[in-house]
């Protein structure tokens, strides 16, 4: 939390500590960069993403969670919210330590979008081959499965293997319900699965710590994420059953989700458990305060998703089949970040302050000094007041063409009907007007150039692009679709971004006072 003054207008403002100076960002998730092996990895073509940031004066690189991806693929539906994904482990580096072979890997050759299937079949069967070979005695590894940290993932990973892949609600009843002297003799028994399991987290650890001292050392930071909800089928609900509303067999009495909005018209159904806010109370937050602590143990800078559910949020009942006759409940508000405080010190958060606002969260916003998000596709209404227009984005905010859960500025532009588009067109001249931006307006891709441009020169102290709105990509590299089931998380560069474009971009940048 920081201490108030005076912004631009006159208005009463919390300075942003979050980001201390007029900077850009890319938004590209890592399962998203270019390679070989089916998915983006924590590799060299990391290293030469970074390098590209750093030459076209970017100073920060925004991921979507890192965690271990469940049932849909979602990063924002995790078996463990503090987990790394072993699908992003580079099986390159795993060959040099000789835990791999070179032709063990070639299974895994496969370029284009992301095919989860293929990779749940192939990847995790080489990962056990790569286990097979390595010292579970070496010390290192013993240090970390001595600080405990995934052992509940590591023993909730192996008991789910044992079931088959079934949900925890569906297992055996000494286990759903974590019988101490059952939990025991399954670990005791099944000691190598839960090593397994360790051993990818353990991998996943030392890959991330060694790309993110690269990344740091060029002087970029990483923003990432923390959702707001955990996945009903994970380890989070499994170990800590009383901080949510669940029925005594461990399913959810309530779900989260928002009722009907720009997304869609009848709310969207997420299906996570909501919490017991009066049980995390009784605990000091205790939970979330570990949760925090892990999040920053990944990133410089850690966004909050769905800001808006700390304030209140949007139960349905379980069972429902749409989102739209759910309640709202009051959440934690400063009392959370102030227990976060208290543990953690002062913590650079950006919050994620979309969807339906009210004055409640927004006075949430203005007490905690986050900076919030100003999208710039949901700027052109017409409407003057409309707070995502460039003209009215305060300083201490994180400026957006779109974020993942958009279509890219191209996809957009093209999604609008040809009365709409030459409206928007004309808004967006004036805006450029108002900026001082220059460039003409012809046609869809120049209308979403022009998007670009005004972002870079808002008034806000972070803008951030996706990649895909840096090469100009169309709706076919949306990376998610919300409230829809199928189809999203797939998208993957082709090939590493050039020179050419980081010389474009940081002129760019310059012009917009952002290298």
């Amino acid at each position: 939390m920081a201490i108030r003054g005076k912004t631009q207008n006159g208005r009463k403002e919390v300075p942003n500590t979050t980001i201390p100076q007029r900077s850009a960002g890319v938004l590209l998730h890592i399962a998203s960069l270019p390679g070989g092996y089916g998915i983006g990895t924590l590799g060299e073509s990391a290293r030469r993403f970074a390098d590209f940031l750093h030459a076209a004066g970017v100073r920060y690189w925004q991921v979507l969670p890192l965690v271990q991806t469940g049932y849909g693929d979602s990063p924002y539906q995790s078996v463990f919210g503090a987990s790394g994904n072993p699908y992003l482990l580079d099986v390159e580096r795993l060959v040099a330590e000789g835990l791999l072979r070179p032709a063990e890997v070639r299974a895994l050759r496969r370029v284009g979008d992301i095919d989860y299937g293929f990779l749940y079949n192939v990847k995790f069967a080489v990962l056990r081959r790569a286990f097979s070979r390595f010292d579970v005695r070496d010390p290192a590894f013993a240090a970390f499965v001595e600080g405990g940290e995934f052992h509940e993932y590591a023993l909730f990973m192996a008991l789910k293997e044992a079931h088959g892949g079934a949900s925890f609600d569906r297992w055996k009843k000494e286990y759903r319900l974590r019988d101490p002297a059952a939990l025991e003799r399954f670990l005791s028994e099944n000691r190598g699965e839960y090593l397994f399991w360790l051993f990818l987290q353990y991998e996943f650890r030392r890959q991330w710590e060694d790309l993110r001292a690269y990344v740091n050392g060029l002087g970029i930071r990483f923003i990432g994420d923390i959702p707001l909800y955990v996945a009903a089928d994970s380890a989070d609900v499994w170990a800590n059953a009383h901080l949510f509303k669940l029925n005594k067999n461990r399913t959810a009495r309530r779900v989260a989700g928002v009722p009907p909005d720009y997304f869609s018209a009848t709310g969207q159904l997420w299906g996570n458990p909501v919490y017991d806010w009066k049980a995390h109370a009784a605990e000091g937050y205790a939970w979330w305060v570990r949760r925090i602590r892990a999040a920053f143990s990944l990133y410089d800078v850690v966004r909050i998703d769905h800001f808006r559910g700390l304030d209140r949020y949007y139960e349905v009942e379980a069972g429902a089949a749409t989102a739209e006759h759910g309640c709202w409940r009051r959440g934690p508000g400063m009392k959370l970040f102030a227990a976060a405080e208290r543990a953690l010190g002062e913590l650079p958060f950006i919050a994620e302050d979309l969807g339906q606002m009210d004055g409640g969260v927004l006075r949430l916003l203005r007490r905690s000094g986050f900076p919030g998000m100003k999208i710039l596709q949901f700027a052109f209404d017409g409407n003057p007041d409309n707070p995502y227009l460039p003209h009215n984005i305060p300083v201490n905010s994180v400026c957006y063409t779109g974020t993942h859960d958009n279509d890219t500025s191209l996809g957009f532009m093209k999604s609008l009907p040809a009365d709409e588009f030459v409206r928007v067109k004309a808004r967006l001249r004036a805006a450029m007007k108002q900026e001082g931006v220059e460039g003409r307006i012809s046609g869809r891709a120049s209308a979403a150039k022009a998007l670009c441009s005004l972002c870079w020169a808002s008034a806000a102290n972070l803008a951030v692009l996706p990649a895909q709105d840096l090469l100009l990509l169309g709706g076919e590299a949306r990376m998610n679709t919300p409230a829809v089931g199928e189809g999203n998380w797939r998208f993957r560069l082709r090939r590493d971004l050039p020179a050419s474009l980081a010389r474009r971009l940081r002129a760019a940048l310059g012009s917009a006072g952002r290298v």
